[in-house]
């Protein structure tokens, strides 16, 4: 009997996209979905099959209302009084990429797979 030899490769194409007058939210939404490949036909959950995503005009994004002066990035060092917070002011200046890279990497999925994508996400 003879066997079956399938071989999947995986076609990746590259997605360019403009941040300029977007806002955050809908970008990485946007972003997710590319990087996760929930936009082909041959699309499954356990398979990673996306696509690389390269985000142009990062500092050109839109923000809303009060948020630039308002809005509050929080993390812990899981010691006892080590919660972090940095106002969204702040890193527009420092590190404007870091904005987009957050909102992005908390809607993938919380698993192993998500530093895979993240590895096909070229912030500009």
């Amino acid at each position: 009997m003879k066997k079956k030899t399938t071989t999947n490769k995986i076609d990746r194409k590259t997605h360019t996209l403009d941040a300029a007058d977007k806002s955050v939210g809908r970008l990485a939404t946007q972003i997710s979905l590319l990087l996760r490949g929930k936009h082909k036909p041959t699309y499954t959950p356990h398979i990673d099959n996306g696509d690389f995503v390269v985000v142009n005009n990062i500092d050109k994004l839109a923000f809303s209302g009060k948020k630039i002066e308002q809005k509050k990035y929080y993390h812990h060092s899981l010691h006892p009084g080590g919660l972090k917070m940095k106002k969204l002011s702040t890193l527009i200046k420092t590190k404007p990429n870091e904005i987009l890279k957050n909102a992005v990497s908390r809607m993938l999925p919380k698993n192993r797979t998500r530093i895979t994508l993240l590895k096909r996400l070229t912030i500009k």
